[in-house]
């Protein structure tokens, strides 16, 4: 988005494609706290609808739709091929992030959608009064078990090793929070039910102990997959499969520059997503001009 805003405002014929709109995760995160200049925090679908009407003061055209491949074509442009149709673009910034990671465990295939869910702000409503559980120990695993009470009446917040990886103000709020239960050492072992979700298997790695818990909702943050498919043939990626880019957001394929979570970097956040963007979108307008384009 950030980078669809400069590229407008610059001037430039600018098409953004992306099945939500552009929403991208933040959409997907009740508040954030961690954005400059917002004390209280701004809710990620309110921040991210600000800046799709800012894209569209500039100009920027808002396409929804998936990206299934882009290929450079032999006069130096590329081409977009999308589940409507394809583009021609004579630069490309891809920024299409990750997608959540599976347990991989019996019976989750059967329950996704049916009580299994990777987003606590979409779903949270449909789970009031039950009780749920919260696998992973981020900051989004524990920022969403925290935002889970506001409708749950009980959160199991399950992570595989003895302590969290998230922030300690993240913590904090895990802890003075009665509504939250914590079963820390724990894995998920199997998930069950009937026509939806009514329980999981855990055990207890210090222990060994195998117990059955009765729960209606399983909301799961075990990390993400970069969305690399499409540009799979046009980067180097590391051993995970996240795009490497210059310092510049350039990638080995000239023209073709990358932003946000699907590059390797130590940080993904919205703000470090928002540089991206910037830093992708002067790289892109540079070497657009240097080439004579208009």
């Amino acid at each position: 988005m950030t980078a669809a805003i400069y590229a407008g405002r610059g001037g430039w014929n600018t098409l953004l494609i992306d099945p939500m709109g552009g929403g991208g995760q933040p959409s997907t995160t009740d508040t954030i706290y961690n954005y400059p200049g917002f004390p209280e925090g701004i809710g990620g679908t309110e921040i991210m609808d600000l800046m799709a009407r800012q894209a569209k003061a500039f100009g920027v055209k808002i396409a929804f739709d998936e990206v299934a491949r882009i290929d450079k074509e032999q006069e130096g442009g590329f081409r977009v091929t999308t589940g409507e149709g394809g583009h021609t673009a004579k630069a490309v910034v891809y920024a299409a992030g990750t997608h959540p990671r599976k347990l991989g465990v019996p019976g989750e295939e059967k329950y996704l959608a049916k009580g299994i869910s990777f987003c606590a702000t979409c779903d949270g409503a449909l789970f009031r009064d039950k009780v749920v559980a919260v696998v992973g120990g981020g900051d989004s695993a524990l920022t969403e078990a925290v935002f889970l009470t506001k409708y749950a009446k009980e959160v199991l917040l399950i992570h595989r090793r003895d302590e969290y990886r998230a922030g300690m103000a993240n913590v904090k709020l895990v802890r003075e929070n009665p509504k939250i239960k914590e079963l820390l050492s724990t894995v998920v072992e199997s998930v069950r039910g009937e026509e939806f979700l009514t329980g999981i298997t855990v055990r207890d790695l210090r222990s060994g102990e195998v117990r059955d818990l009765e729960v209606q909702g399983l909301f799961l943050y075990v990390g993400w997959t970069p969305n690399v498919e499409p540009v799979k043939h046009l980067v180097d990626t590391d051993d995970h499969g996240y795009v490497l880019a210059a310092e510049d957001m350039s990638t080995k394929t000239p023209g073709l520059f990358v932003a946000g979570d699907v590059r390797r970097k130590p940080l993904r956040q919205i703000t470090t997503a928002v540089g991206d963007g910037a830093t992708a979108a002067w790289s892109a307008e540079n070497y657009l001009l240097l080439r004579g384009a208009k």
